[in-house]
């Protein structure tokens, strides 16, 4: 009678704790999807903006130089994406300002045709959001962790609509080989919730139609092996673009204002040389790679955009470039491997995100939620072989990787740590 005395108050705890976290996941998920859908629409409005006044660009430099001074009056020019990581495996707390700067920032940024996307700046609102949620709540140390977490996750499903790969994503990227599962639940709760509102909104989520898919045949494996290889590569070479940039401007110009402004500067000329397809995030040319045309070097070039427009200064986030790079290098890579270049796009588009990332399951959702499923098989091969291809690489390098990604042992490293 004692043990089942004992079992029924640890039950009472245990679903008193459950529908307690239900609750807080639904307030943070209501309050990420409301800031979340804010910031989608007021970037998609400048979006709109620049192109229909392509003067705007010229803007560049001043926009910089203002999102310097802007983190330099609040103190927060080191504060970004490493440190929401931080937060969740320290007892840092993300700042409650680097909500609405990054908010402000990023929408600059895309107004004046910055190459950056939207997702680091949707990890940073989120776990803002999150921190503060959590202060008010007067959460402990541990639980402050989930509550950031499903901040993240709600503020990434409003801004693209994949609410499985937000929370996911939030959950892996922390640290490479474990996972946080006690934020299954509070964390597909926010982005359930999120990405409802969102919806209420009128903010459709982001999906494309696969035009072809190949059959499941020994060759047809081997040439998606193949695709995913080269995919590992280019997310190797973004990553060492991205951080060689970043020190290089940083060594060349101490003062953030005068980086940022001279990177606007460099900005402005590389889009009069080449096509406005590099300004901004381009989703429509991420369409267009999965719909089979693509040129040839847009990848690179994207690289290059993109690696100028995060080094000086200007916010946003690098995911969605890789959705960019890899899906128009996946189109002319694939094509030559024998695939449909509008499938091989889809493939590179997931690949170069999770070589970038090190989320081999949350890109395997990302798949699904993107293209409905179908191919799935490759494209779970195509992420394995990109995780394990693109070595100890990373877009964030405050990520851990715990596990080797050869053989079963702990290894406990930052990102780029075995590299430096």
């Amino acid at each position: 009678m004692q043990y089942f005395k004992k079992q029924s108050k640890r039950l009472l705890v245990y679903t008193g704790t459950l529908l307690q976290w239900v609750v807080v996941a639904a307030v943070t998920g209501a309050v990420g999807g409301l800031v979340g859908s804010a910031f989608h629409i007021a970037v998609e409005k400048v979006t709109d903006l620049r192109l229909s006044h392509p003067w705007l660009l010229w803007l560049l430099p001043v926009s910089g130089a203002v999102i310097a001074l802007l983190y330099q009056l609040t103190k927060l020019e080191k504060a970004g994406t490493d440190n929401v990581i931080d937060a969740v495996r320290t007892d840092r707390a993300v700042p409650v300002l680097l909500a609405p700067l990054i908010f402000v920032a990023t929408v600059l940024t895309h107004l004046v045709g910055g190459s950056a996307g939207r997702e680091g700046a949707a990890l940073q609102l989120g776990g803002s959001i999150g921190t503060t949620l959590g202060r008010l709540c007067r959460f402990d140390e541990k639980d402050m962790h989930l509550i950031t977490l499903c901040g993240m996750s709600a503020v990434f499903s409003a801004l693209f609509g994949t609410p499985l790969t937000a929370m996911l994503f939030s959950l892996e990227v922390i640290s490479v080989g474990v996972v946080y599962y006690s934020g299954l639940i509070p964390c597909l709760t926010a982005a359930l919730i999120a990405y409802g509102i969102s919806l209420l909104f009128g903010i459709e989520p982001v999906r494309f139609a696969l035009p072809v898919i190949p059959d499941y045949t020994a060759m047809s494996f081997l040439r998606v092996v193949g695709l995913a290889a080269a995919c590992a590569l280019v997310s190797i070479a973004f990553c060492l673009l991205m951080t060689f940039t970043e020190k290089g401007a940083h060594k060349a110009f101490k003062n953030p204002i005068l980086r940022a402004a001279v990177g606007g500067m460099i900005l402005i000329g590389l889009s009069l040389l080449f096509p406005r397809d590099y300004n901004g995030a381009g989703m429509d040319v991420i369409g267009r790679a999965i719909g089979g045309e693509a040129a040839p070097f847009a990848f690179l070039l994207k690289m290059v955009f993109t690696a100028i427009t995060i080094s000086a200064g200007f916010k946003g986030g690098e995911i969605v470039p890789t959705f960019f790079i890899g899906a128009t290098f996946g189109c002319v890579c694939g094509g030559l491997l024998g695939l449909d270049p509008g499938f091989a796009a889809a493939l590179g588009l997931v690949c170069l995100f999770c070589g970038a990332v090190n989320c081999p399951m949350a890109s395997v959702f990302l798949s699904i939620e993107l293209f409905g499923g179908k191919g799935l098989l490759f494209f779970a091969v195509a992420c394995a072989f990109s995780f394990a291809l693109s070595g100890y690489f990373g877009l964030y390098r405050s990520q851990k990787i715990l596990y080797s990604k050869t053989r079963a042992e702990f290894i406990n490293i930052n990102a780029w740590q075995q590299i430096e």
